[in-house]
Parts: structure tokens; C-alpha cells; sequence
């Protein structure tokens, strides 16, 4: 079941590595995260993403899941274009222009 968050998980990093936190203050995704003064300059998608993976990982424990599974598998919906953004491969302003988009 934990595969079940693996497309939630990649979206957040996607996000996070897309907003203005890590692009232009140079904040690594887990400062953003944690740090309440960071975190309420983050987009909308990437709070929401935060929501919905910590709902994600709270349904693994959930019993009344054990059976029916916890939600779809994971689709790899993400996958290259978040090996992309890891390896560095990416122009930071292509990025930034589709976070000004989600705001």
C-alpha cells in the first residue's frame, strides 16, 4: 500500500521544487515545509498537495482501508519529468512561469 502515495508524493516534489521557496530563496523543500513563515508563501497546489499526501499516508493505517486498498497504485504519471528536475535539468524560468500559472 505504501505505492498508493507514490504519485502524491512525486506531485508535491514537483511543486515544491517549482515554487519561488526553492527556485529563487534557495530553501531546500523540506525548510518550506516545515517552517510556518516559509510555508505561507507557497502556492495553493503545493499546500493542497500537502493535505492530500498526509491524508494518503494517514489511509495506510486506516483499518477500515485494509481491505479495499487505500486508493488507486500508482501510475507514474510524474516519473520523468520529476527525474528531469532532479538530475538539474530544467530552466528555471520555464519553471517559474508554470508556478505563476497555478497562482
Amino acid at each position: 500500500m505504501p505505492s498508493s502515495c507514490k504519485d502524491i508524493r512525486t506531485g508535491l516534489a514537483l511543486c515544491l521544487q517549482r515554487s519561488p521557496c526553492v527556485l529563487i530563496d534557495r530553501h531546500t523543500p523540506t525548510e518550506c515545509m516545515e517552517n510556518p513563515e516559509l510555508r505561507k508563501d507557497l502556492p495553493e497546489q503545493c499546500l493542497a498537495r500537502m493535505r492530500s499526501y498526509a491524508q494518503c499516508r494517514r489511509g495506510i493505517f486506516d483499518m477500515r482501508k485494509r481491505f479495499r486498498g487505500n486508493g488507486p497504485l500508482s501510475t507514474g504519471v510524474y516519473d520523468e519529468e520529476y527525474e528531469r528536475i532532479s538530475r538539474g535539468e530544467f530552466d528555471p524560468t520555464t519553471e517559474l512561469d508554470k508556478v505563476s500559472k497555478l497562482l
